[in-house]
């Protein structure tokens, strides 16, 4: 498991002006907060470690493998540096989390009963839309 805050160090930051309604500081207020990460360049990963980020954040990742993230929400440039860098953690601990293979179990007799049970209630309704023919 990798501590994503030695990666901290490694992370590049670009401002912008973010999308959307702002009224009087639109043009003038830079708060929306790239950041860039590049996995092959990373001094702080082994190479089995940058693998097995490129492979499980391949659709994230530029043709560079550099993972790009943003976050423009807040009306702070701070708060949306500490939101994208939350964002970037959580990316890198899920990243390197082992999912837990899944145990095969079969249904409870209880569990039978019932959806007998039910296809049962089932058929009997619907046999009783059918209409009678008279002879």
């Amino acid at each position: 498991m990798v501590n994503p805050e030695i990666l901290h160090n490694e992370l590049v930051f670009q401002t912008a002006r973010s999308g959307g309604k702002g009224g009087q500081n639109v043009n003038k207020v830079e708060t929306k907060v790239e950041l860039r990460f590049d996995i092959k360049n990373s001094q702080q990963l082994t190479e089995e470690q940058k693998q097995t980020l490129i492979d499980k954040l391949a659709n994230k990742l530029t043709n560079e493998q550099v993972l790009v993230m943003y976050h423009q929400t807040e009306r702070s440039q701070l708060a949306n540096k500490d939101k994208v860098i939350l964002k970037f953690d959580d990316l890198i601990k899920k990243a390197f989390t082992v999912q837990k293979n899944r145990r095969a179990t079969r249904p409870t007799l209880a569990s039978k009963l019932e959806r007998l049970q039910t296809k049962q209630r089932n058929s009997s309704i619907k046999s009783l839309r059918k209409k009678a023919f008279e002879d």
